[in-house]
């Protein structure tokens, strides 16, 4: 039964209200998956994030900080590929879970980080978050655009797909994959920006032109400056209204020199100042809503040394989207990346 009149209106306003309220409180949902891509290891991302001190830092800031720990997925022992997807119902049923947890912290009025894990993740997180906050829009922060579809994709692999998912304009282009019945596309093409893309598959080069998806280049990036991208980026976004973001951040989108431990390593990334810059300002719009912070893989790092660097920037990545500064600010414990990078 459509629900009509004050009772809609109320409900609407108590929905308004919960992605209008953002950073009272801070919720972390680990969720260690790796089948959205082959290379072992990313599922231990969430571990190496928290141990470089992630809820330690988060506690100094002015909210209160809940590690809901991580969620608990289950790997089915047959899952055949579909065309040449790999692990599809293994990927759906995760996603929904995740979509579930996502949907449930938004809706106790935390800011959500949510730890990966691998990028296809982001289908959950960001569907979870929709269904509370139904206006929101999504910053894709990330060396690639993952906006192939099963018929575009060299790999097949969901890690490169996430963002196909959840477009509408890309409904019609979409196979039905056995795992997500449960989901159906939730986003506009107008909804999106992209930060730090430079390996770009020729595809998908063809779907963000079509849509006419706004999304900056490492090469934008260097021809505008950062600061000058953050402003189309919010102009983009926010001037029809001020709205929840979904910041859904690939570590690979650093320079590999910051985060080597990630399974998909492009040359030319952000620099740290860049990539501090882009959540700083998401920061300062005070309307970060859920953060993804996914592909630190730990088995991938050539040293203890690099899969520390890794992580430690991840840490420094969320906690300036959360209202650490540069500065200091309410921060008293000294980022190992502003004392040896800058």
């Amino acid at each position: 039964m459509a629900l009509r009149g004050p009772l809609r209106r109320l409900l609407r306003t108590q929905l308004n209200n919960t992605c209008q309220s953002r950073a009272h409180s801070v919720a972390v949902l680990g969720a260690p998956f790796s089948k959205g891509q082959k290379r072992r290891g990313v599922e231990h991302g969430p571990k190496a994030i928290r141990d470089a001190g992630l809820i330690e830092r988060l506690s100094n800031l002015d909210y209160p900080v809940h590690d809901f720990g991580d969620l608990s997925f289950q790997y089915l022992e047959k899952d055949e590929p579909y065309m040449h997807v790999p692990f599809p119902r293994t990927v759906g049923r995760a996603n929904k879970l995740l979509s579930g947890a996502v949907r449930n912290a938004v809706g106790a009025g935390h800011t959500t980080i949510m730890l990966g894990g691998d990028h296809s993740l982001a289908i959950g997180s960001v569907e979870g978050h929709a269904r509370q906050c139904p206006d929101l829009c999504l910053i894709w922060v990330d060396a690639h655009a993952d906006i192939n579809t099963p018929l575009t994709s060299p790999s097949g692999n969901l890690h490169g797909q996430s963002v196909a998912f959840m477009l509408k304009e890309l409904q019609n282009k979409m196979p039905e994959l056995p795992g997500f019945s449960w989901m159906k596309p939730f986003l506009s093409a107008k909804d999106l920006v992209y930060i730090g893309l430079r390996d770009v598959d020729p595809g998908e080069y063809d779907i963000l032109k079509d849509l006419g998806v706004q999304y900056f280049t490492m090469r934008d990036i260097d021809r505008l400056g950062i600061q000058r991208v953050m402003e189309v980026t919010f102009d983009h976004l926010l001037s029809r209204k001020q709205r929840p973001i979904h910041l859904s951040f690939d570590i690979d989108a650093m320079d590999p020199s910051l985060a080597p431990a990630t399974g998909t390593p492009v040359n030319g990334g952000l620099t740290y100042r860049e990539g501090i810059w882009i959540t700083e300002e998401i920061h300062n719009t005070g309307l970060l809503s859920v953060m993804d912070l996914v592909e630190v893989n730990p088995d991938l790092g050539a040293s203890r040394e690099a899969v520390a660097s890794t992580a430690s920037m991840a840490v420094d990545v969320i906690a300036s989207s959360l209202g650490q500064t540069r500065e200091g600010g309410p921060i008293t414990q000294e980022s190992p990346h502003l004392k040896f990078k800058l």
